[in-house]
């Protein structure tokens, strides 16, 4: 009998570091997402012209000789001190995910018979894709393609982590009926708001990947008309060949008015997606949820505002990268909890 105490003392323990270990990595992850965002709004993507290192070196070249020879060995991509520690300040802290994601498998093979074996090997395999994402986004000099499946694989990576956090640390909630009935009816509503801001994250990447972010300098008009001149088949031309350098963006005006427009487009739907389920969250009862998801977009969208308005700031424009993340695990955990909680018992 002493044996079954001690067996679930050390599944608890074991738990819990699986659960420490994935709150750590759902904050570096966040951190990562957020000098991603960073490191591409201070055109620093190219601020290393090789992989993994930064012209040859672990760190980055700071002193005179050492920016001398780097020059030297890359001539047709000098040192710009101001880029090349962002990005490697980014790849060091998603070389230390990276490391801490390794560290959640080893503890999954210990409990080979769980669900959380499969999802931390998942990761594992999506994070390295990662790695070699990172590695295209020089080597095929921001190709927007394998910048924004870059993006998506951040957000993707953030978003795994975090849902093996809610798995470790769900305690089986109950609610009343009533409301567990009028939740499990939006549902579906739910999941197609997750779908629609990813969808949107990519439409954000895809905006940013081609510069298209400012090819509306007005609002809510674009160029002062409500439906500007676009070309949307050069736009999203995904077929596009593999030029030698995408920095600032290698299409025309009008193509990337039609992306920018786009977005909006995007933006206004996910808006009225989410405000209905806010709306349908709060008559079902869950109403911190409600004016939580609410709050979050209102947030981001005025974000979205201010960088058109404000000639896209560098803080606005990271914040709006932060708050698309904030914006996708808030609507994800709310699916979660939806599928997990249960009906509590009726008091006879």
């Amino acid at each position: 009998m002493a044996r079954q105490p001690r067996a679930a003392q050390e599944s608890a323990a074991h738990t819990d570091w699986r659960l420490r270990l994935a709150l750590a990595g759902t904050l570096l992850a966040v951190v990562v997402v957020v000098l991603g965002a960073f490191t591409r709004l201070v055109d620093a993507g190219l601020g290393c012209p090789d992989w993994p290192g930064c012209y040859g070196h672990l760190t980055w070249p700071d002193e005179e000789h050492e920016i001398l020879r780097a020059n030297e060995a890359f001539p047709h991509a000098p040192v710009e001190l101001d880029k090349t520690w962002p990005e490697m300040v980014h790849r060091y802290f998603a070389g230390g995910l990276l490391l801490l994601v390794g560290g959640l498998t080893v503890l999954a093979w210990r409990r080979r018979g769980q669900r959380a074996f499969k999802q931390t090997h998942f990761l594992l395999a999506l994070i390295i894709l990662q790695a070699a994402f990172g590695m295209w986004t020089v080597t095929l000099k921001l190709w927007p393609q394998v910048v924004t499946a870059h993006l998506l694989g951040g957000m993707a990576t953030l978003s795994m982590l975090w849902l093996i956090v809610e798995r470790l640390r769900n305690r089986g909630r109950s609610i009343p009926v009533h409301e567990y009935r009028a939740l499990q009816r939006i549902r579906p509503l739910a999941i197609v708001a997750v779908v629609a801001v990813v969808l949107q994250i990519a439409l954000g990447g895809w905006t940013s990947s081609n510069y298209a972010a400012l090819a509306c300098a007005d609002f809510p008009t674009c160029h002062g008309e409500w439906w500007p001149q676009t070309d949307f088949q050069q736009g999203f031309n995904i077929a596009q060949h593999i030029g030698p350098n995408y920095l600032g963006g290698a299409l025309e005006s009008d193509a990337r008015t039609a992306i920018h427009v786009t977005h909006r487009i995007g933006a206004l739907l996910v808006s009225l997606l989410v405000l209905t389920l806010a709306a349908l969250a709060w008559r079902a009862g869950s109403r911190r949820w409600a004016v939580g998801l609410a709050g979050v977009l209102a947030l981001q969208v005025g974000l979205g505002i201010a960088n058109v308005v404000m000639f896209l700031p560098l803080p606005v424009a990271v914040a709006h990268n932060a708050g698309a993340a904030l914006l996708l695990l808030g609507l994800l955990t709310f699916c979660y909890r939806i599928q997990t909680v249960q009906p509590a018992a009726r008091q006879t």
